[in-house]
């Protein structure tokens, strides 16, 4: 199977066919078909995991998607695969109205509240003579750390890392990585809470 999916991206007139047959015309979604009677026989969902049926999965056959055991994606939540992987983990939850584009990894046990967006997704503008949206986009990965809690409608750029055990505050807008056993907020989100081993407490940051 590798080896077709090789010949085939490495043969432009082919790749351009399958690309039509998967994806309609300046569209961002598999057709019908593919989410029907393709996509569930290619990606993995892990035991108890748990999609509603509101929920957008534009997720394509040509790209990685892997969701964990016992978790959820919420209503009017949207998934898209197509430019990177979306790789979520066991017992994580993601909530409603969430948008995830990849390359996006997540790890176990993770909350995402409401509205968030987690794009590793950038649309290039430096050529002034071309539409943006005719110009190349760029990706980098974002990954978020086991046991983190991202809130209400925060906003997470490509290529942030959030570590082990953090916290993103509502409505913060991260740009830059986050450490483990952290707490973020504010747009740019800043550090304002570090968990302290030896004190065995969540300290305030100095700025």
């Amino acid at each position: 199977m590798n080896k077709v999916i090789h010949f085939i991206k490495n043969n432009e007139r082919l790749k351009k066919f399958f690309h039509y047959l998967i994806v309609p015309s300046g569209q961002a979604r598999p057709r019908t078909w593919i989410r029907m009677f393709v996509n569930p026989f290619i990606h993995d969902r892990g035991r108890g995991s748990i999609i509603r049926n509101s929920a957008r999965m534009d997720v394509f056959p040509f790209g990685e998607f892997s969701l964990g055991e016992r978790s959820i994606i919420e209503s009017f939540a949207t998934i898209n695969n197509g430019v990177g992987s979306v790789k979520i983990g066991s017992n994580v939850t993601i909530g409603i109205s969430n948008v995830i584009i990849g390359p996006v990894r997540i790890g176990n046990h993770v909350i995402l509240a409401q509205n968030i967006v987690v794009s590793g997704l950038n649309h290039g503008y430096e050529d002034v003579t071309v539409p943006i949206h005719q110009q190349k986009c760029t990706t980098k990965e974002i990954v978020i750390g086991d046991e983190s809690w991202v809130g209400a409608n925060a906003v997470i750029v490509a290529g942030v890392r959030i570590g082990r055990h953090a916290v993103v505050a509502a409505g913060s807008v991260v740009t830059k990585d986050v450490p483990d056993f952290s707490i973020v907020a504010g747009n740019p989100a800043k550090l304002i809470k570090q968990y302290n081993p030896a004190t065995k407490a969540w300290e305030k940051v100095s700025q």
